[in-house]
């Protein structure tokens, strides 16, 4: 298959063929980024907001807690959105509404009014995540699926890299506001490259913007044990990311004492690892099947969860809390692209509520984690029980996954590498 070829059943073909994989890639890429890049700049603001509204901890959380609700809910609307208008309009659209969230955040006189801003603003960015795999679904297909899914990992991993390394240098010498005049900016510059340079992907169909359709979509993906167990490994994966996000910078900046910048430096131990060990994946991709490597890397997760577990006894340090937690999402970046093409992969003609429901899950884990962390006196014992939890979902998810029926297709392909898929299908073969 070429950087462009598009799968035969995709009712949209005749549209795809402007687009290659390099493009499709960095799009998808942003769209996704601009959620987490979003949480990254403010997170190393959180302590100086704390004292600029007078109030207290519990009620600045609450502007990152409704920013993952708005961002997580949401997506179950923009996916099927996407589906029933295009992607183009959905995006655009969303990212409007993101854009003057930002502008209320940085205008916002009242703790209350910051945290509804946060929310709205979790609304605009949750389109990004649902569309941009509902891209990579419209266009490609198996192990060159995941190829671009792991490209999107890296440039996803560049981007939170430097979040918060920049919002604390913004909030050190030019204050806590101006990370949302840096949100604004940047989804003026989505809005600017969506207008430029996508191009429609699907063939809108209006007739899907009613509730039974949509139910119907839902409830053959609730009910399907292959989208279900690959979703629920990517939400035991990638959800610890959101959940710490919710976490570590209270062990950071105030049990350990670092200050905003030095938050930042310190967070690249998680989006360094990611974005090393997403690197090493699309070397070992070369030679072997995406859909192989989910094991090592789950594997990496568990020895993750079980050094994060030793924090419940002695005194953290940085290197007692951030160690763990780089070898837990180097793990995550062999586990996403090939399971985000696996539960993608039977639902060509939902490809938007797939997306959402799967993006749902994940951030949703990451919600719920981070709202049963707030329970905690202590956060540090909060991660340690927490976030083993996440681990162990994710590899029991997986084993179920495997378990017979299954077979290798609509997978990422084994067969050119490794021998024929097995097993049978159990996924639907027709829409339903």
């Amino acid at each position: 298959m070429s950087t462009t070829a598009i799968p035969t059943h995709c009712p949209a073909a005749p549209l795809l063929t402007r687009m290659s994989t390099r493009r499709v890639s960095i799009l998808g890429a942003l769209f996704i980024a601009i959620g987490p890049i979003a949480m990254g700049l403010y997170t190393p603001a959180m302590a100086e907001v704390v004292s600029a509204y007078d109030t207290t901890n519990a009620l600045v959380k609450m502007t990152l807690t409704l920013y993952f609700a708005g961002f997580a809910t949401a997506q179950l609307i923009a996916g099927p959105l996407s589906d029933a208008l295009g992607r183009r309009p959905v995006i655009i659209g969303f990212m409007m509404i993101f854009v003057a969230a930002s502008l209320l955040a940085l205008i916002a006189p009242t703790i209350e009014t910051l945290i509804a801003a946060r929310f709205v603003q979790g609304i605009g960015a949750s389109a990004g995540v649902a569309i941009s795999r509902a891209l990579v679904r419209d266009m490609f297909e198996g192990d060159e699926s995941s190829r671009i899914m792991n490209l999107m990992g890296i440039i996803l991993a560049m981007a939170p890299a430097l979040a918060p390394t920049i919002g604390g240098v913004l909030v050190t010498h030019t204050g806590w506001r101006s990370v949302f005049a840096m949100m604004m900016l940047l989804g003026a510059a989505v809005i600017a490259l969506t207008v430029w340079g996508l191009r429609e992907t699907v063939t809108p169909d209006r007739s899907r913007l009613n509730l039974r359709h949509l139910g119907r979509s839902y409830l053959t993906l609730v009910a399907n044990r292959h989208f279900m167990t690959a979703s629920l490994t990517i939400a035991g994966t990638i959800g610890a990311i959101y959940a710490q996000a919710t976490i570590l910078p209270f062990i950071l900046m105030q049990r350990l004492g670092l200050s905003p910048t030095e938050f930042g430096i310190g967070m690249l131990m998680q989006s360094g690892s990611f974005l090393v060990s997403s690197l090493t994946l699309r070397q070992l991709m070369k030679h072997h099947s995406a859909y192989r490597l989910v094991t090592p890397g789950l594997a990496l997760v568990a020895l993750g969860s079980g050094l994060i577990l030793t924090l419940l006894v002695g005194e953290p340090t940085f290197l007692r809390v951030m160690v763990p937690v780089a070898f837990y999402t180097f793990g995550i970046a062999f586990v996403m692209p090939a399971m985000s093409t696996a539960a993608l992969a039977p639902f060509p003609h939902i490809a938007g509520a797939a997306s959402s429901l799967m993006g749902f899950m994940q951030m949703g884990a990451g919600l719920l984690v981070g709202s049963l962390a707030a329970l905690f006196h202590d956060q540090v014992i909060a991660l340690a029980i927490l976030i083993p939890i996440m681990g162990v979902v994710a590899c029991l998810s997986y084993i179920i996954y495997r378990r017979p029926p299954h077979r290798a297709e609509p997978e990422p392909r084994e067969g050119a590498i490794s021998g024929p898929p097995v097993g049978r299908s159990m996924m639907p073969t027709k829409e339903e």
